[in-house]
């Protein structure tokens, strides 16, 4: 039995339209802070919330995601709201504990992933950029990286609608493909706004390819298509195992997978055929 969503569904033929404006707005509002952050390259963000640049950056990121949570939020059932504040918490704690290891990974997207799996592009997004919104209160080098994490959101989100998760062995693959756009998105951040890379792994990677001489830019977008790529493809693999896990009844309570036929063994919704016609007499 489905989970109840929100709000009631809206007959109103402007709704989607109203979704789809509502997720554009988002979806500007965080690509335009991300280029604000790469071409101004401010060094005091990483002061904390305080900074002027901070709060542009958290104005930004924090309006982006709130378009997009209300963009969804009337077809999200119950069940996914609720999920969300555990994937924040699964993202930062993640995140926080590799990033402070020699691992070069960051494994600060699973619960993005899942959310996007779950419900779709849009909720994918805004749990991204939420994840970092939160953590940059305890960390304030993630904040500029909220439209990176956005975007994880998003591909995943779309890797889910069009199958991708159907095969287990595709769900790797969309991994890696996404870690590649996701770091060459990362990288002009990492280099302008910080110099370098927050991670203890990463930052050894990135000094590594500086002594062979590689500017600042090269070195790190390099560090990023090997860490990245690898690092998406672990964490979709990893999703995809909780999502198979989970029973098939929770699993259909979110209209996203149903309607996209998300994971395997879900059959196709196929409309209700007319009833047939009483001969005439």
């Amino acid at each position: 039995m489905s989970s109840p969503s929100l709000t009631l569904p809206s007959q109103a033929p402007g709704a989607a339209r109203r979704r789809r404006l509502l997720e554009l707005l988002g979806a500007l509002a965080i690509a335009g802070t991300y280029v604000f952050l790469v071409l101004n390259q401010p060094a005091d963000i990483a002061g904390g919330p305080g900074s002027a640049s901070a709060l542009i950056a958290l104005s930004g990121f924090l309006v982006g995601a709130v378009l997009l949570i209300a963009a969804v939020l009337p077809t999200l059932p119950a069940s996914t709201v609720v999920l969300i504040p555990v994937a924040l918490v699964l993202n930062i704690v993640l995140g926080q504990f590799v990033g402070s290891t020699l691992v070069p990974f960051y494994l600060d997207a699973i619960g993005t992933v899942l959310i996007a799996v779950l419900a779709g592009p849009a909720a994918g997004a805004a749990t991204g950029a939420l994840s970092s919104i939160i953590w940059s209160f305890f960390n304030p080098t993630v904040l500029p990286f909220a439209a990176g994490a956005a975007l994880i959101g998003c591909l995943a989100g779309l890797a889910a609608r069009y199958g991708m998760f159907r095969r287990f062995y595709l769900a790797p693959v969309a991994g890696f493909i996404t870690g590649i756009i996701g770091g060459v998105v990362s990288a002009p951040v990492a280099a302008f706004v910080f110099g370098g890379t927050s991670g203890v792994a990463t930052g050894a990677i990135v000094s590594a390819f500086r002594s062979m001489g590689d500017t600042l830019l090269a070195a790190i977008t390099k560090q990023a298509l090997i860490s990245d790529p690898m690092d998406k493809a672990i964490v979709f693999t990893v999703v995809a195992l909780l999502a198979y896990a989970l029973p098939r009844r929770t699993r259909l309570q979110f209209p996203f997978v149903r309607n996209h036929r998300v994971l395997a063994g879900q059959p196709a919704e196929r409309p209700a055929r007319p009833e047939p016609s009483s001969p005439a007499a």
